[in-house]
């Protein structure tokens, strides 16, 4: 299934994607969860009727109502996560920002994945995103993937994880380098550098429509790995290619990092962290490297990033700039 989030006279609901159309939820049976986030509390007492619900839509069996998606107000497809996590499990994209900054691969990467809360209040889908001036010195997208997590878990072995997965969307993971360098000096973040939004959607993908993508993990890994191209465009012009399947630390592997003494809970969402070239960060850093008179790019104002990743769908933001001059970076201390 694909799974919509959708505003409804300023609320939240839930829609199938079908066809481009969505169908509501709960008005198509009403037996059924009418938000992303009932659903995720009720996931295992409902998930089979939603699937089938679905089936009788896509064949006609059932005679619902749908509203063209294009018409349609679309939310981040889980719009208020119980917490947000970012990981860190591609290793191309690791190295190479390392190289770029003329250090050494650091070998801890291969002992055991790491992740970060970052601000899940600031969760966002497609549309405007409003930024801030500091925001606009050095603002960069990351391509990723993400996960829904569907079921409360805690002590959980990798090679159990992925039924803890609910869902499989993009993720762009906003960042404002120059804030997120300068606290990170500090050994402490990120944080302002990432936490004005993170963008989700277009919508939710069950991990049975992946299927026929599934490939081996990498050697000595553990969990699900997909065979998903990635792709992001800047005002039509691509930028950053990858493959999901390229992920070292799988999701469950992250997943089993998480929960190791602690509570995952429905609705908390995780991100892959960035894709092998996904972001202008490590772009700017390997053009420079490569020539010294390399002209760095990064967002501005009225730039359209559009993310694609093969079976999720394809992402699109605006970015905005807030009407104000109001820096925090002039407000340090001397």
């Amino acid at each position: 299934m694909k799974l919509v989030s959708y505003s409804s006279n300023g609320f939240p609901r839930l829609a199938f994607y079908i066809n481009d159309y969505l169908y509501d939820t709960n008005g198509a049976n009403t037996k059924l969860p009418a938000t992303m986030t009932e659903l995720l509390r009720n996931w295992e007492a409902t998930i089979d009727a939603m699937k089938q619900t679905a089936e009788d839509i896509r064949s006609g069996k059932l005679n619902a109502i749908g509203i063209p998606y294009s018409e349609a107000c679309i939310m981040a497809p889980v719009p208020n996560p119980t917490s947000c996590r970012d990981g860190y499990a591609f290793r191309q994209h690791v190295a190479a920002a390392r190289r770029n900054r003329k250090v050494d691969m650091i070998p801890e990467f291969d002992q055991y994945p790491i992740w970060y809360f970052t601000n899940h209040n600031a969760i966002q889908g497609p549309g405007a995103v409003m930024c801030m001036p500091d925001h606009f010195k050095k603002l960069d997208f990351e391509l990723e993937s993400a996960i829904v997590i569907c079921k409360k878990g805690r002590n959980i072995k990798a090679q159990d994880a992925d039924s803890y997965i609910g869902g499989y969307m993009i993720m762009n993971d906003m960042s404002a380098r120059t804030l997120q360098m300068e606290e990170m000096l500090l050994n402490l973040g990120p944080a302002k550098g990432k936490d004005f939004s993170t963008v989700i959607g277009p919508w939710l993908v069950t991990p049975d429509e992946l299927e026929p993508y599934k490939i081996p993990a990498k050697p000595n890994h553990v969990g699900n790995n997909y065979n998903l191209k990635m792709t992001c465009k800047v005002n039509g012009k691509q930028v950053s290619e990858g493959n999901m399947g390229d992920m070292d630390w799988t999701f469950a592997e992250i997943i089993e990092r998480c929960a190791y003494g602690a509570d995952i809970l429905p609705g908390d969402v995780i991100g892959s962290g960035t894709v092998g070239t996904g972001c202008f960060l490590e772009l700017n850093g390997t053009g420079k490297l490569n020539d010294p008179n390399y002209q760095e790019q990064w967002l501005q104002d009225g730039d359209v990033v559009e993310m694609e990743i093969d079976g999720l769908g394809h992402l699109t933001n605006t970015i905005v700039a807030e009407k104000t001059d109001w820096s925090i970076l002039n407000l340090k201390k001397k």
